[in-house]
């Protein structure tokens, strides 16, 4: 089959598509044949949703917009309601909507949990329940969620970590029940530094923090080696939901900076057995074998490693707080 003709006759609803790697998700369906449902919260004079539907309009491609928060359950549901209405099918899902809140845990408000879980994690949920509904009439269909290796680890970030990890593990849930009825759902951690929240410097200064330290500044897996942008994660994504990829489900995938790979499926390092069960003596009898390798590298990180990872946050939370502003109007 050509590449242009890939998704002909199929139906992909983009979550958070008016802007950055969902904007790109968005209009790389569309090159691929797909009519897109393009949705995003309705803000901007026109929404951001509607100039995305234009683009793909320009390329030659069927769109709609379908705005709301993917957050509360009649939204998500009214959202998915619109595609089928639309073009009477619905193939594919890619939950891109998300953001995160920076602060260390004893700064972390109530407020800014809620609201990173509900969006990132409820969010996901809710849209996947919605589909999952119109993809088991069909007996068929792709589901795509966002994840983010900052849930393998990360400083001040600590609600978007657990948002994020959920996502993973909802991932596998929903992989496990809808394969049955030939759908199905994976997970990315897209690397991506052209969106505005992030840039090419970020991932020179990611690259030469391992290079000095040895280790990756927020993740157990260094960057590839190019910056990663917006349209690569979105050819990941959209061969993710292509038949080449039938034989995966419930996995994560690394997705950007010239890498594409396989996450394994958790498994223990190693484990110790005793019939008598364990107690506080026999475990202190076996420490050094059982936790052999389980240090963790950046207790020995020198202090200018540590500066440099403040640093970053400190920057990083600084965004948060212009992002905050914005919002305030």
């Amino acid at each position: 089959m050509e590449r242009e003709n890939l998704f002909d006759g199929k139906v992909a609803l983009v979550t958070g598509a008016g802007r950055g790697i969902g904007r790109a998700e968005a209009l790389a369906f569309a090159r691929l044949g797909a009519r897109v449902v393009v949705n995003d919260l309705a803000r901007g004079d026109p929404p951001a949703a509607d100039l995305v539907v234009e683009e793909i309009r320009d390329l030659g491609g069927e769109a709609i917009a379908a705005s709301g928060s993917v957050s509360r359950a009649e939204e998500a549901e009214r959202i998915v309601a619109i595609a089928v209405a639309a073009f009477g099918r619905l193939d594919f899902l890619v939950n891109n909507a998300g953001f995160g809140r920076m602060a260390p845990i004893w700064d972390l408000s109530e407020k800014d949990w809620n609201a990173v879980i509900a969006v990132n994690l409820t969010g996901t949920f809710l849209m996947c329940r919605a589909a999952a509904w119109a993809m088991r009439e069909q007996d068929s269909g792709v589901i795509i969620n966002t994840a983010s290796e900052a849930a393998h680890g990360d400083t001040s970030f600590s609600a978007y970590m657990a948002a994020k990890a959920g996502v993973v593990g909802l991932t596998r849930g929903i992989a496990r029940d809808l394969m049955r009825d030939a759908i199905r759902c994976n997970a990315v951690t897209p690397r991506a530094f052209d969106t505005g929240q992030t840039n090419v410097a970020a991932w020179e200064s990611l690259g030469a923090f391992h290079d000095r330290y040895g280790v990756a500044m927020g993740s157990p897996h260094p960057m590839g080696p190019i910056p990663g942008t917006s349209a690569e994660v979105a050819e990941i994504v959209a061969w993710l939901c292509s038949d080449r990829a039938a034989a995966i489900t419930g996995r994560l995938i690394v997705a950007g900076c010239g890498e594409v790979g396989v996450w394994e499926e958790p498994a223990l390092a190693h484990s110790l057995i005793d019939e008598r069960g364990w107690t506080v003596d026999r475990l202190d009898a076996v420490a050094d074998v059982l936790i052999a390798d389980a240090a963790n590298p950046f207790l020995d990180l020198p202090a200018e490693a540590w500066a440099e990872i403040d640093g970053r946050h400190r920057a990083r939370l600084k965004q948060g707080e212009r992002a905050r502003a914005v919002e305030a109007g």
